[in-house]
């Protein structure tokens, strides 16, 4: 399967689409952790794989259409090295399974991250970006980026 239908395939998802429910340090019906849920906005029709992790103490916004694969976790607060600030996925951006992003990123609207890719530093919108430490390899093309804002249609 290509880029392009795997895109076009993403609409599918969302037919029946209800806001998950959680609870702090309990996972959910989809098998994801959530700390400090209270901190966590979360999207229309977002779509959060299995075994994610959610550290919201200091904030995490997940705007509409947002995909984070599974195995993902998300840090407003690093204990390694006490980094602490909001986390922001702008509109209809896609995080590969396996990643890490950390406090103060913000992800673009659009943008891809790939799997397993260190996020710690901003990424501006209609990027592909992966790898550790994540870099931005290339802006996406105008049909790309026509079959993304397509699914939130």
């Amino acid at each position: 399967m290509d880029f392009m239908e795997y895109f076009s395939r993403c609409k599918m998802r969302f037919n029946n689409w209800t806001p998950p429910r959680f609870q702090h340090g309990k996972l959910n019906e989809y098998n994801w952790l959530v700390q400090y849920p209270e901190n966590l906005v979360l999207g229309y029709m977002t779509d959060i794989g299995a075994f994610s992790y959610i550290n919201a103490k200091y904030g995490v916004v997940i705007e509409d259409f947002v995909q984070i694969g599974s195995h993902t976790s998300i840090y407003s607060h690093s204990t390694i090295d006490n980094k602490k600030g909001p986390v922001k996925f702008e509109k209809n951006c896609r995080i590969g399974s396996h990643s890490i992003i950390m406090p103060f990123v913000s992800i673009g609207k659009n943008s891809i991250i790939g799997a397993f890719s260190f996020v710690n530093k901003n990424i501006p919108e209609n990027v592909l970006a992966y790898g550790i430490p994540v870099k931005i390899i290339r802006n996406l093309t105008l049909e790309e980026l026509k079959q993304l804002e397509s699914d939130c249609e």
